[in-house]
């Protein structure tokens, strides 16, 4: 885990996130829904954001995942 992140991204704790939680990409705004998993890194349909391997980075522009962005839904 790395020391600094962006304010407002949940930082790498994992342990907040539920399984179904959404998370978003501030560099791109790709949002990783685990519903749907990841075809570019090979992840399957229903994988929490919390399951992704540690080399796991944004499929659309290499960003790192502790900088993720938890989604509010409504």
């Amino acid at each position: 885990m790395q020391s600094q992140f962006i304010p407002g991204s949940f930082g790498g704790d994992v342990s907040k996130l539920k399984d179904d939680t959404k998370l978003e990409c501030k560099i791109c705004w790709y949002v990783y829904d685990p519903k749907a998993g990841d075809d570019y890194w090979q992840i399957p349909k229903n994988t929490p954001f919390s399951e992704l391997p540690d080399h796991w980075t944004c499929p659309e522009c290499d960003g790192n995942r502790i900088d993720f962005m938890v989604l509010n839904e409504a």
